[in-house]
């Protein structure tokens, strides 16, 4: 993925104030909400716009046609939809989806997520977000979202079982 601002090569080369935002974070405009844990971003500058699909990094929520799918769907686009996100890429799926750190406005994503009892901590990048697991426990604890159900679905669990069909 290149946008406008990866890397210092894209960078102009004006001295200024040291800024809050490191240099790998694109700030993009979220365009469209797939699911819980999935948006379309568009980043670069004008001219050169890229669409950016992500997978918000540390988090597997709900599929759609499963119990809170549209929940936090909903959910996201709340907090995203038509609004300017930050995002640090970590790495890329194996739908070529950029898997970042997204905040929207001053909302970490995951963070969010999770603590509505939305999305689920995906452990392959949990380690990386220590803060979630407590807040998932949380959740669970006190019966929020989908930690609301008898038997909640883990999604991969729910992509497992609807493959062998």
């Amino acid at each position: 993925m290149r946008c406008a601002t990866d890397g210092p090569a894209a960078l102009p080369a004006v001295k200024s104030a040291p800024t809050t935002v490191p240099l790998a974070t694109l700030l993009c405009l979220v365009v469209a909400i797939s699911d819980g844990d999935t948006l379309t971003a568009r980043c670069g500058t004008p001219g050169t716009y890229e669409q950016v699909k992500v997978r918000v990094a540390a988090i597997d929520a709900p599929e759609s046609r499963q119990a809170f799918g549209q929940m936090s769907r909903q959910n996201l686009a709340r907090l995203c939809f038509r609004q300017r996100a930050a995002l640090q890429p970590v790495d890329e799926d194996s739908y070529g989806r950029t898997v970042a750190n997204v905040r929207c406005g001053s909302t970490d994503v995951a963070t969010a997520q999770v603590r509505a009892g939305l999305a689920w901590v995906y452990t392959p990048y949990a380690s990386a977000h220590p803060h979630l697991v407590p807040l998932q426990s949380q959740a669970r604890s006190g019966g929020t979202g989908l930690w609301s159900q008898r038997r909640p679905q883990a999604p991969w669990d729910y992509r497992h079982r609807r493959s062998r069909h």
